[in-house]
């Protein structure tokens, strides 16, 4: 089993409130927010956007999440190598980390076992 592309992309800021009117701007509409500076936008029916505000001390990230649509069916390829299998996360999805040939990782994102 493969992906089904680009699910989501998840962003840090340093203000949320200013991030968050930057992709309304863009046309995004904000489908919730939460009591601690982060909130998910999305622009019709394309990936959504994942915002969340991280301390000044702290370099902001972006990271794309690759949709996939069953955890257990999932086989990575011999050509990808996985730095963390699938985990639950406490926001109901399984998640994987993997790294291209190049160095960088990406994260895979499978429903939760609920």
């Amino acid at each position: 089993m493969t992906t089904e592309g680009i699910e989501a992309m998840y962003l840090e800021t340093h203000n949320w409130g200013k991030a968050a009117k930057f992709f309304q701007a863009l046309g995004y509409e904000l489908e919730f927010a939460t009591d601690h500076n982060s909130g998910r936008l999305r622009h019709g029916d394309g990936p959504w956007v994942f915002i969340a505000e991280v301390p000044e001390s702290r370099e902001p990230r972006t990271q794309v999440v690759f949709k996939v649509p069953d955890a257990d069916a999932f086989a990575a390829d011999g050509i990808v190598e996985v730095v963390t299998p699938f985990e639950e996360t406490h926001y109901g999805t399984r998640e994987m980390t993997v790294r291209d040939p190049d160095g960088r990782t990406w994260t895979l994102s499978a429903p939760g076992k609920a």
